[in-house]
């Protein structure tokens, strides 16, 4: 028999569908729902959305963690050698800011905004972990953003008055920025870029979180609703490593 050509097969494998409900795959994975991104089966291009994420598993027993499969070959994070601190961000008073001031410290970065359903309770629990991580090589970098309802409509000043005043919030906090689309700071360039999973490269709304190992590298991301109390023993395991 003919060998079958290379990209016949490529794409045949990419057009299955893979029912993480039938009998074959529950026997594979019994306790993980299987999902993989949307993918263009041409291999004309020279980044699929497969090469751009890697395959990504979440477990039902542990809500809004995402665990990314490393055995593929392929990972998001091997495609650039650069780090968080590679970059320069301005603050909220508009001052010019490197991150490699945080080398050395575990980093949890959150977009934020001042008029969402979930900014009173990320605030506080954001407020909460922080006093209590920050001596020990723990940072918090909020980032407003005004792309999701309008919810952080403020100027900077505002922005910051809010924060620091109603919620005692003592982390940093950023100039605003868009964290989706053409504008898209730097910054939130390279953390979608490296940890895409099932959110994809979109941020979803307000309040996603990164967490970041104390070598300026995205360890996990965390969808809006997931609380800062829900990734305590994340935080806890970075930050002792």
């Amino acid at each position: 028999m003919a060998a079958m050509p290379f990209s016949a097969s490529f794409n045949g494998l990419m057009q299955t569908k893979i029912n993480p409900t039938s009998s074959s795959s529950s026997s594979l994975w019994p306790s993980m729902a299987f999902s993989i991104p949307s993918i263009k089966t041409s291999l004309g291009s020279s980044k699929s959305a497969l090469f751009q994420h890697g395959l990504s598993f979440q477990s039902s027993t542990l809500p809004g963690y995402l665990l990314k499969s490393r055995s593929f070959g392929v990972n998001a994070r091997a495609a650039t050698e650069k780090t968080i601190y590679d970059f320069t961000v301005k603050d909220i008073d508009g001052n010019d800011v490197s991150l490699s001031k945080f080398k050395g410290k575990a980093l949890l970065i959150v977009n934020v905004a001042s008029k969402c359903g979930l900014t009173a309770s990320n605030y506080s629990e954001l407020s909460h972990i922080y006093e209590k991580y920050k001596t020990q090589g723990f940072e918090i970098l909020a980032f407003p953003c005004n792309q999701f309802g309008g919810q952080e409509p403020g100027a900077n000043p505002e922005i910051k008055q809010f924060a620091c005043t109603r919620f005692k919030a003592e982390f940093p906090i950023f100039d605003k920025v868009d964290v989706n689309g053409p504008s898209t700071a730097p910054v939130y360039q390279f953390l979608k870029s490296n940890a895409g999973g099932f959110l994809g490269d979109l941020i979803k709304w307000n309040f996603e979180k990164f967490l970041v190992d104390k070598n300026g590298k995205v360890v996990e991301r965390y969808p809006p609703t997931t609380s800062p109390f829900q990734i305590e023993k994340d935080i806890q395991r970075v930050v002792a490593a």
